[in-house]
Formats: structure tokens, C-alpha cells, sequence
């Protein structure tokens, strides 16, 4: 059996792993590359192999950097099914439509006003894939539930576990082989944070032949949940009331803008703000939401407890979705009081490039950067400080204050990913740490090693194949038993 890692080696984006045994080819994960000006070819170079004689292909869950791709693999020839959880599949439903419009309005833009490599080079750009190709995507999804076990092929017995991170996201655990020996390969996909809102915690796993897992802050800590409570309580009051200015909030439609909700109503049902007007300014943040509020079940209690709360005050806070461009566009009007959360979540696409703009120069303003921000991504230029970046290829001044606040990240921190690793009841044979710029992913595999004790730990390259031996070991247990 062989592993390719084409995405989210030694990065955070990209995330594809080619798994190959006799007679058998499959995909875990999709995903965009995003950040950087060479996002866009990396993205179109990036399918270059063979994909008629895939077999399937497994999602960890919706958010781009897992699933960006999945369109342009249709369009190039692949016809098989692609399995994910229920609610992934829901709100895929909205976020890939949403991506290809977002290419085609990109790619419109650019050959209008000849910006970009392929203008130099005297050619127009295309999208990536089209809104027609992603909605002929979707018709190849699979929905599965959480711990309910499935064979997309006779070799390959496969369960997914809630992994804490969004709404459907999973840890994937897989059995090659058959009844009598089968090599087991977990992907961890994105890990959540424990004790954080919305979602439920993500699933211990006790035993892997082969573990591949994340490591977006594999090298460092996350705030507590009081003290990021308390920080973001003190950016509220002192921009809305005592500069009298905006707060602006980019996050992923998905995940972060729910999230971001729950805890500016629960802080005004406590008492902690003042309710401010909240303005959703991203048509897929309504889809989503309202995907989510389809999938109740799958979270968290103190999550149900407060959309109860929520019905019975409904303007406590008054939350407004905005959805069309003339609602969007006079945004700008407002100058003092607002909250606005706006996609997308690292700033390189979407409406939140308009607000923030409007906001940068604004000293009296606060941008709150509440979650990851890639490496060459303009959310990554704002928080490593920069003093002016580039909108709309206009130079803007940053005058309004930057806050990051790691504590609400959707992602485990070292602490967190130690501790799921630690549930493990001995060390998989071969672990590969994935999803993770370079530094962050040989911390966490260094700390695997040391703390953990574990052998044969690997940060693999973007393009490296690892060849594992299969069946590594008899199995401990039938594939199709619930538990692992």
C-alpha cells in the first residue's frame, strides 16, 4: 500500500492524500490551495494524475482547504462516488456553488482589468470549475452518519467519528483489507478544540496501523475561554462605545460565523454586552446557518440551550442577514455601533474585502481575527502588522486596531492534539503529522515523540509517496463493529 500527500504537507491548505493498494486507488480529502498570488495556478496544476481509475473519495468535512476541489475533479474526468457525513454533504450544497461563483467572479475581474499572470502573459483566465460544474459535483455525494460502518469498496470497510472541528467534520477510520488482516489508516481530518461552542468534542480512536493528523497549532496554545471571553468583551465596549467606531470580523461561513453568533448572544443573554446590530454580510452564512439549524442533534447542549433562548429573544441581539449587493454596499454607510462578520475567513476573497476597506483606515475601528490565517493570505499580513496592504489593487492604510484572539479557533491547540494522541492505547505503527506549516508540523511531531514516546513519526513533503506494508498486523477488531 502506498500514500501520496498532494496538499497539506508541510502547509495548511491543499489537503489530498492518494491511498493505493492492489487493485485499489481512492482520495481522502480535495481541497484548495489559498493564499499567495501562485494560489490560483497551484490549484490548476494540482489534479495532475490519473483520475478515471479512482475508486472513491473520502471528505473529512465542507471547508474549502478539504473540499475546494471536488467540482474541477468532476470536470476532469472522475465519476465515482465521493462519501461524507450528512450534514458535510449538506453544506456542500452551498459552500462548492458559492466557491464557483466566487472563481467566475474572480476570473471576470481579472480579464477585465487585465491584472494577473495570465494578462501578462496575453491570455484570459478562466475559473477554476464553473457554477454548472459544481452543481454536476454534487450529484456524486454519498451522505453517511457519524459511526455507522460502509464498504465504498469490497477491500475497504470505513467509519466516520465526530472530530469537533465544524458541523459534519470527521475523523475517518479505514480498514484495507479483509476479515482475516486489514492494515488501519485514520485520518484525523481538522481536529476541534475540546469545551468549545457549538460543536460537540471531537472522538477519542483507540487503535491505527498508519495515522495521519493535523497539526495547524501544533506549536502552540490556545487562550482559555474566560480570558478570550474577557478580551473580546473589552474590544466591544471599547470600540462600539468609547471610539464609537465598527468591529469587523472576517470568518468562514461556515463554523467560525456560527460560533461567533453563539457567543456575542450568549454574552448579551448574560448580561456581559450591550446588544449590539450584527450584520451577516455573506449570502452563505444563511444557507449555512440554516443547515445547521437542520442538524441540531449533532450539537452541543449549551449550544441548544441558548438557540432556545435565542427564538424566545429574537432581537436580543438584533441579527441581520445581509444578502443582496445594494444591502451589502450600504454597509459602508455605517460609521459607529456595527458588528460585522463577513466572509471569507483569511480575507482573500468575498465581501469582507469591501469592509475592511471601508474600516482599515479608521482608527477609531477593530478588526477581530478570530481563526488561522495562512501564510500569504492578507488576514496573515494584518496580523503579522502590516501598515498598509493592497484592496482592489488600491494601497490602504491599517489604522484601525488588529485583535487576534486565538482562543476561538475552531482548530486543537498542542494541548488538545497531545491529548487526543494520548488516547491512542499504543503508538500506530507509522504516523504522518499533515495540515500544518512547517515549523508548527515538527513541533507537534517532535512533542510526539518526546511526550508521547512514539516511533516513526513524519512530516512528509507536499509530493512524497510512503509505502506502508499491508497488512501491518492481524486486526484487533472486525471492521464493521461500531467501536474501533
Amino acid at each position: 500500500m502506498r500514500v501520496g500527500f498532494l496538499g497539506a504537507a508541510g502547509e495548511v491548505t491543499g489537503s489530498c492524500f492518494l491511498v493505493e493498494a492492489p487493485g485499489l486507488r481512492f482520495l481522502v480529502d480535495c481541497g484548495l490551495f489559498q493564499g499567495g498570488r501562485e494560489a490560483y495556478l497551484r490549484n490548476l496544476r494540482a489534479l495532475a494524475f490519473e483520475l478515471k481509475t479512482l475508486d472513491f473519495v473520502l471528505l473529512t468535512h465542507a471547508h474549502l482547504d478539504h473540499s475546494g476541489l471536488l467540482p474541477r475533479l468532476v470536470a476532469l474526468g472522475y465519476r465515482g462516488p465521493i462519501y461524507a457525513t450528512a450534514a458535510s454533504v449538506d453544506l456542500l450544497a452551498v459552500m462548492l456553488l458559492d466557491a464557483a461563483h466566487i472563481q467566475e467572479k474572480e476570473a471576470e475581474w481579472e480579464n477585465r482589468h487585465r491584472r494577473g499572470v495570465f494578462a501578462r502573459r496575453g491570455h484570459e483566465r478562466a475559473p477554476l470549475y464553473t457554477v454548472t460544474q459544481a452543481e454536476s459535483s454534487l450529484k456524486q455525494l454519498r451522505a453517511q452518519d457519524y459511526d455507522s460502518a460502509f464498504s465504498p469498496h469490497p477491500a475497504v470497510h470505513c467509519t466516520f467519528r465526530d472530530a469537533g472541528h465544524i458541523l459534519g467534520s470527521a475523523i475517518i477510520e479505514l480498514w484495507v483489507g479483509d476479515e482475516r488482516a486489514a492494515t488501519k489508516l485514520v485520518f484525523s481530518g481538522d481536529l476541534g478544540q475540546p469545551a468549545r461552542p457549538v460543536v460537540r468534542d471531537p472522538t477519542p480512536i483507540r487503535h491505527a496501523d498508519v495515522l495521519v493528523v493535523e497539526s495547524t497549532y501544533g506549536d502552540r496554545l490556545h487562550r482559555g475561554m474566560q480570558e478570550t471571553e474577557d478580551e473580546l468583551v473589552s474590544v466591544l465596549g471599547d470600540t462600539l462605545e468609547r471610539r464609537r467606531g465598527n468591529v469587523v470580523i472576517p470568518a468562514f461561513s461556515v463554523g467560525r460565523t456560527q460560533e461567533m453568533l453563539f457567543m456575542l448572544t450568549d454574552l448579551v443573554r448574560r448580561g456581559r454586552i450591550r446588544a449590539p446590530a450584527i450584520y451577516v454580510d455573506s449570502p452563505m452564512s444563511l444557507a449555512a446557518t440554516e443547515v445547521t439549524l437542520r442538524h441540531v442533534e449533532l450539537l452541543d447542549a449549551p449550544t441548544r440551550s441558548l438557540i432556545a433562548w435565542q427564538r424566545a429573544h429574537p432581537e436580543q441581539p438584533p441579527i441581520r442577514f445581509v444578502q443582496s449587493i445594494e444591502e451589502s454596499v450600504a454597509l459602508n454607510e455605517v460609521r459607529a455601533g456595527a458588528v460585522i462578520i463577513s466572509a471569507s475567513g483569511m480575507c482573500d476573497a468575498g465581501r469582507i474585502k469591501h469592509h475592511l476597506r471601508h474600516n482599515l483606515p479608521r482608527p477609531e475601528c477593530s478588526v477581530v481575527i478570530a481563526g488561522f490565517q495562512a501564510a500569504g493570505t492578507l488576514g496573515r499580513r494584518l496580523v503579522d502588522g502590516a501598515r498598509s496592504v493592497k484592496l482592489f489593487s488600491e494601497a490602504v492604510p491599517v489604522r484601525a486596531r488588529i485583535h487576534t484572539i486565538g482562543g476561538l479557533s475552531a482548530h486543537a491547540d498542542r494541548a488538545a492534539l497531545l491529548a487526543w494522541l494520548g488516547g491512542f492505547v499504543e503508538p500506530p505503527a507509522r504516523t504522518f503529522v499533515v495540515h500544518g506549516e512547517r515549523e508548527s508540523a515538527r513541533s507537534l511531531a517532535r512533542a510526539i515523540t518526546e511526550r508521547l514516546g512514539w516511533n516513526d513519526v513524519v512530516v512528509p513533503e507536499r509530493g512524497m509517496t510512503a509505502t506502508i506494508p499491508a497488512p501491518l498486523r492481524p486486526k484487533e477488531m472486525h471492521p464493521l463493529e461500531v467501536r474501533s
